[in-house]
């Protein structure tokens, strides 16, 4: 099976290089490096530095290395930097995957693979979030992805494509391997933000919003270690590649930790007291977002490993410390 990955050199594409290139898949790489790092990428993978909305590109790769499956991670994450620039995210999430879309349509890839998210849901009301939750996004990040979504459902229905579109929650942590993790200086994730003032890399942190109907105020989010994450990716594309049937799927771990619980944990596994300040809430932070992820597991079997919130901030934090001694950052 050859694999192109899109946005490979980022943080969640590079964790699913190297799980490819660890079952001895062949994987190209294709990344812009505009927030990715070619230094996380194994050296067994084919590294390709380029646009995914250059479809004669896009082509020639899928020809020229026989691509018989595309998992897409590129685009833009930041929900804050989506209100104030709400038509870069279309351009560059939803725009550039219809390109890809195509590609892979005129390609006849057998498989896609989807990097959507949480986001499509807004602000749903419910405790737990299934996939029967109507959609509604409060970002135009929400809002980018759902357009990709409900291009890939068009695009299932008329050319017989088949793809699997996974709604992360809220992901963390590093590869336990040590080989990769969020890399860039400009951190928007909670847990990595955290460790670098637990580091001493910025003057301690802020919370933003501490009113929100959540039992201490603050946001509640599921987060789901990034290894475990890309376990149901591998086993999402096992099951299309087998013949299965096109899903789009939840997932998280099913229950979730406020902002205050996350900084708590990062000073009990780091050991040290940095400072927190609060701050007003941010546009486009929903209160609370919590997996039901029964689909997932119904469909393709995961069973997670690394549900623990220590054993996530610890993996976080070891990856902060390598990256003080690593030329990687930009």
């Amino acid at each position: 099976m050859s694999i192109l990955v899109t946005g490979g050199a980022g943080y969640i594409g590079s964790h699913m290089v190297h799980a490819l290139v660890d079952r001895g898949e062949r994987v190209v790489v294709l990344d812009n490096l505009s927030t990715g790092y070619d230094a996380v990428i194994p050296g067994a993978a084919t590294l390709v530095v380029g646009d995914i909305g250059d479809g004669d590109l896009v082509d020639k790769l899928i020809a020229d290395h026989g691509i018989t499956a595309i998992a897409h991670f590129a685009g833009s994450i930041v929900v804050p930097d989506s209100v104030i620039d709400p038509l870069s995210y279309y351009e560059n999430n939803t725009v550039k995957s219809r390109s890809l879309i195509a590609a892979a349509v005129r390609g006849k890839v057998k498989a896609f693979l989807f990097s959507s998210t949480a986001a499509v849901y807004g602000e749903p009301g419910v405790d737990l979030i299934d996939e029967t939750v109507p959609l509604g996004p409060v970002s135009p990040y929400g809002s980018s992805k759902w357009m990709t979504e409900i291009m890939l459902r068009d695009s299932a229905y008329a050319y017989g494509f088949r793809y699997a579109a996974l709604r992360y929650f809220n992901v963390a942590g590093a590869d336990p391997k040590g080989r990769t993790g969020q890399s860039s200086k400009r951190a928007t994730h909670l847990i990595k933000i955290a460790a670098q003032a637990a580091l001493g890399q910025r003057d301690g942190m802020d919370v933003f919003g501490t009113d929100y109907p959540t039992p201490d105020g603050t946001c509640l989010r599921d987060y789901i270690h990034v290894s475990d994450l890309i376990e149901a990716h591998v086993l999402a594309l096992k099951h299309l590649m087998a013949g299965g049937d096109t899903f789009v799927a939840n997932a998280g771990y099913g229950h979730g930790f406020s902002v205050l619980e996350v900084i708590d944990a990062v000073k009990r596994v780091s050991g040290v007291n940095f400072p927190v300040r609060m701050a007003p809430r941010r546009a486009g932070d929903p209160p609370s977002l919590v997996a039901d992820s029964s689909r997932l597991r119904s469909i393709t079997g995961w069973q997670p490993k690394l549900d623990d919130l220590d054993t996530i901030v610890g993996h976080a934090l070891s990856w902060e410390k390598s990256l003080a001694g690593r030329n990687i950052q930009r």
